[in-house]
């Protein structure tokens, strides 16, 4: 989990510093499923797409691992900055930059992560060939997990008048239908489904077309 000192400022629900046992239990679900999946590719390097205040950046760069980091939200990268800072990491290990606009010979990586980013993009299949663009090896993937999401946000009594809709989600996806999607552009390698989220562990295919998805575990 964050340090306690981490400034957070993307979130619309500040999920990584939340007192609620719930919420807490919820994400440690989460860090162990991504952790899983990191350690079993090992990578040399790693590029966080959409990586918010540099949480899982700045974790990585604490392990040894050369993370870095980019988001579209300048405010957000300061913040990410700041929080490396904080912890005593140095160099520009963060990048203001969209989804839509990285760059192979700069954002390319062994391993990149986009986790929590494709539900708030109008056109996933243009991320998701972008992101082909910059993998060297591997990419992970995490999304909500639907419509179990929006029915958890209606239990808490947020969002009611959106049926749950988290605002800035403009996609919704099952896990399967998740898996459909991406598979049309990665060999899906692995599934996680930490509750609420469908986590996605996959490969680079040397040639597009429709291909087998993973059976979900």
């Amino acid at each position: 989990m964050p340090h306690e000192t981490q400034k957070i400022a993307g979130n619309v629900f500040d999920k990584y510093q939340s007192r609620n046992p719930l919420v807490k239990m919820l994400m440690r679900g989460f860090d162990d499923a991504l952790s899983d999946l990191v350690a079993r590719v090992a990578p040399r390097d790693i590029h966080d797409v959409g990586c918010g205040e540099g949480i899982w950046v700045t974790r990585w760069r604490q392990q040894g691992i050369a993370a870095r980091g980019s988001d579209e939200s300048r405010e957000i990268i300061e913040v990410a900055r700041s929080n490396a800072r904080d912890a005593g990491i140095a160099g520009e290990i963060f990048r203001q930059r969209g989804i839509h606009d990285l760059d192979p010979a700069v954002d390319g990586a062994d391993l990149v992560t986009c986790c929590e980013v494709l539900e708030h993009v109008v056109h996933p299949e243009q991320a998701l060939e972008k992101l082909r663009a910059v993998v060297r090896g591997h990419l992970i993937l995490s999304v909500p997990r639907e419509p179990i999401w929006r029915a958890l946000n209606l239990a808490r009594g947020a969002y009611i008048a959106d049926l749950g809709n988290t605002p800035g989600h403009v996609n919704h996806w099952s896990s399967r239908e998740f898996v459909d999607l991406v598979s049309r552009y990665f060999d899906v390698l692995a599934v996680k489904q930490p509750l609420p989220w469908t986590m996605l562990l996959c490969k680079l295919r040397e040639s597009m077309g429709s291909g087998p998805g993973s059976s979900l575990k």
